[in-house]
């Protein structure tokens, strides 16, 4: 796999393990092709789906990763653009924080704040995540 299909599977599956179902379980390829030939009239698989996020095709027209974006509530260029997707990343890290009660006052407290600031706080959660043996400590304990 190229570096290419490698991030954008890489930035697709980050997308399906973050945002999430009202009930918190993760989308399934079938229903977010649904939801967007329902609600943008953009036609494409759930197996097509599944092709990107496992890199087996790597290159989509920029109407599916246009549609792709706008069901997972990002922009277009979280796909393609290195600077765009740790901005992104950087906010979708404060929305799973959310999620979890016992941090959403921390999350409440880094909201506004820069994409530098934020990475300098997500340094500090995870090395205490490390010094603590909890998964997610560095990017690669993903």
């Amino acid at each position: 796999m190229d570096e290419t299909a490698s991030t954008l599977a890489s930035r697709l599956t980050h997308l399906f393990d973050v945002v999430r179902r009202p009930d918190g379980r993760e989308f399934s390829n079938e229903e977010v092709a649904t939801a967007i030939a329902r609600h943008q009239g953009v036609k494409l698989s759930g197996s097509y789906v599944w092709y990107l996020r496992t890199g087996q095709r790597d290159n989509p027209t920029f109407r599916h990763l246009s549609a792709l974006a706008r069901f997972f509530g990002v922009p277009p260029a979280y796909f393609f653009d290195d600077e765009t997707s740790r901005e992104v990343d950087a906010e979708l890290g404060l929305l799973t924080a959310m999620r979890d009660a016992g941090v959403r006052d921390v999350a409440l407290r880094a909201a506004g704040l820069s994409a530098e600031s934020l990475a300098a706080v997500t340094d500090v959660i995870n090395r205490f995540r490390r010094l603590e043996r909890l998964p997610g400590g560095s990017p690669g304990d993903q």
